[in-house]
């Protein structure tokens, strides 16, 4: 009987999903950065809408200016939300801005919980311990019956969570 060599493994540097690049948007209105590259400490506010900080995060979790989203930082704290977020959430910024995300948004399977819940999943992303983007379905707090998906990633600075809510467009009823 012979022995069949098997090819040598080799260890692939910098694992899987490292080569994604980091783009700047918005916190507010999700406009791309105009700078091409990080901005400069003195521009950090976007040119596009004078209102939202620009951010730095994977550009497979960067969201367009028609998604709802928020950013959440390590605390769990709401620190901002976009144009879209408010309308579709039915809350402003300014009264959003320093409350618990539970307060907005929790997960759609009551019993989707532990260490891969919703909440950790965001506290990962704030704390930068999950560069990878993932993936949640959630539903507004005080609402039944509407389930979305959650885009959670790291952006930043300073590090928070970004929250791009991918089902938020309205969508017309129909009988059943």
């Amino acid at each position: 009987m012979t022995v069949r060599e098997q090819p040598a493994l080799t260890l692939v540097e910098g694992g899987l999903g490292q080569d994604v690049p980091w783009l700047w948007f918005c916190g507010n209105c999700a406009a791309p950065s105009p700078y091409g590259g990080p901005p400069p400490p003195h521009a950090r506010v976007c040119p596009s809408c004078g209102l939202g900080l620009l951010l730095e995060a994977r550009k497979d979790a960067i969201p367009s200016d028609r998604d709802a989203f928020l950013v959440v930082d390590s605390s769990l704290l709401i620190q901002a939300m976009s144009q879209e977020a408010q309308r579709f959430l039915g809350l402003s910024e300014q009264a959003a801005v320093n409350k618990p995300i539970a307060e907005l948004l929790v997960p759609a399977d009551a019993e989707a919980q532990g260490p891969t819940g919703f909440a950790a999943a965001i506290a990962q992303a704030a704390d930068g311990q999950d560069p990878a983007t993932s993936r949640r379905v959630v539903r507004p707090w005080n609402t039944f019956g509407v389930r979305m998906r959650a885009r959670i990633a790291t952006c930043g600075p300073p590090r928070a969570a970004l929250i791009v809510l991918e089902d938020s467009a309205p969508r017309p009823l129909r009988a059943v």
